[in-house]
Order: structure tokens, then sequence, then C-alpha cells
């Protein structure tokens, strides 16, 4: 039970890093002074960080699912 919880709060933290990278990259968060400010590439990073956090996620839900069957 405890490593499904594990995976399943890795995901969200991944993909809570990733929305701040996406917000970096977009200029609405972090100081002026980053290099993830105002570059773009960093929004792109942000989305896939964000899409792999998710990936993670579902497979720990999917394991909680499978065990309960």
């Amino acid at each position: 039970m405890r490593g499904k919880k594990a995976v399943i709060l890795t995901g969200i933290g991944i993909m809570i890093i990733g929305v701040i990278f996406h917000l970096q990259g977009k200029s609405m968060v972090g100081p002026e002074s980053s290099f993830m400010y105002s570059n773009p590439q960093w929004i792109t990073y942000g989305t896939q960080i964000v899409v792999l956090g998710g990936i993670i996620l579902a497979i720990g839900i999917g394991l909680n699912f499978i065990k309960k069957s």
C-alpha cells in the first residue's frame, strides 16, 4: 500500500514542478534573473514534465485499482 501512495505522490509532485517550469517560461512566476524566465524552451519542457507526471500518476492509480480487484 505504501508503494502505491509513493508513486501517486511522486506523480503529483512532478506535475507541480512541471507547471512551475511552464509558468516561469511564460514569465508568470519566478525571479526575472532566472535563466528559465521568459524562455520559450521552458514552456515546452514544463509541458513535457507535466505529461510525464500525469503518466506516473496514472500508473499509481492503476496499481491501486489492480490490487483492489
